[in-house]
């Protein structure tokens, strides 16, 4: 059992060092990063075993959660706000932020598929927010109504910028992220990342104040059907487990190294607003990642401000994935924040409001 804790604690204070170390180099810290919620779990049962066997050894433990405080500080919320009402207050910015995974939605059958994209956008528009961030956003030009998706939006957000960072067949199909403004839009800006998705700006005229809106879509894992396979061979136990496991670190590496460059894009972008801003979007990494830490850099998650427990953003593979988030420089401050789950994506759409200073 001391081996076994002594195994946990260095484990997780390698994991604490993992906001510090740009996975670009350091690859092998953004595993640690996602084991932080189950080490600390690990710990307070030490502590608690400890305190009943050997209380002495029980500083062990204890003292390695002090240690990784910063940590703790990230992953759970404690400060749950007001409920998010149906109407904000005037002087306040209601945002939206949702991964829509192509408006595939979570069932198999094709009819109930068809209803997907009307169903996202009325989820989306009852909350009246004034800004909406969507990731993974689809659009066709040539393919009909039924793949004329920026139509769901513009009658009451005529305000838009999309990346339309995947193209095909002129025009015939375009995804990416994109920004529906309810205020007139000054400004745009994108920045292309090395590769796949960008990280887009847009900035907001809302009555005297102009904002910077960001977001952006970091790299993910890629999983395909045939990696979830093997993620299964692999809590199986099967034969084929070892070369399962090769093909999935292979994947999880070439991620953890692309979103450390592309962390430090969208920090520097976010570093040259001459506005007020706030960035929201699908970082796929935890917050005790490098990815979180970098970009983040003192401004607020709104998660953290008006939120509580471990705040799950991705539904699928694990219960402690929050990997989206809405975060607002110091300029602003966060009223009220949510998530909402309507079964049509596996991504939580999150609602924050928030008041700039005056």
């Amino acid at each position: 059992m001391v081996s076994l804790n002594l195994i946990v604690v260095v484990l997780f204070l390698l994991a604490c060092i993992a906001p510090y170390l740009n996975t670009e180099t350091w690859w092998i810290l953004g595993f640690l990063a996602l084991m932080i919620p189950y080490l600390v779990v690990a710990l307070i049962l030490f502590v608690i075993f400890w305190g009943i066997v050997k209380p002495l050894i029980a500083l062990l433990p204890l003292l390695c959660l002090l240690l990784g405080f910063q940590q703790l500080k990230v992953i759970f919320a404690w400060t749950p706000g007001p409920s998010l009402t149906e109407r904000k207050r005037e002087n306040q910015l209601r945002v939206v932020d949702w991964n829509l995974q192509s408006f595939n939605g979570l069932s198999k059958n094709r009819e109930t598929k068809k209803h997907v994209r009307t169903e996202v956008a009325a989820s989306i528009l009852k909350l009246s927010p004034d800004i909406i961030c969507l990731q993974e956003f689809n659009h066709a030009d040539k393919s009909g109504e039924e793949a004329d998706n920026l139509s769901l939006f513009k009658k009451q957000y005529p305000y838009y910028f999309f990346s339309r960072d995947y193209r095909r067949s002129k025009g015939a199909y375009q995804s990416g992220c994109i920004i529906f403004s309810r205020y007139p839009i000054l400004d745009t800006g994108r920045v292309v990342y090395p590769v796949a998705e960008s990280l887009i700006f847009a900035d907001v005229l809302k009555g005297e104040d102009t904002i910077r809106i960001f977001t952006t879509h970091l790299q993910s894992f890629k999983f395909k059907k045939e990696d979830y396979s093997d993620l299964d061979k692999i809590r199986s136990q099967e034969d084929e487990n070892l070369a399962a496991s090769r093909n999935i670190v292979r994947k999880m590496k070439l991620a953890f190294q692309r979103r450390g460059r592309q962390a430090v894009l969208v920090r520097n972008a976010l570093d040259q607003s001459p506005y007020p801003a706030l960035i929201c979007g699908d970082f796929n990494d935890v917050p005790g990642s490098f990815t979180y830490s970098h970009i983040r850099d003192g401004w607020q998650d709104a998660f953290l401000r008006k939120g509580f427990a471990v705040g799950r953003t991705f539904i699928s593979l694990a219960p402690t994935l929050r990997i989206d988030y809405i975060l607002a420089s110091p300029a602003f401050e966060v009223k009220t924040f949510d998530m909402v789950d309507e079964g049509l994506s596996d991504h939580i759409m999150l609602v924050s409001d928030l008041q700039l200073k005056k």
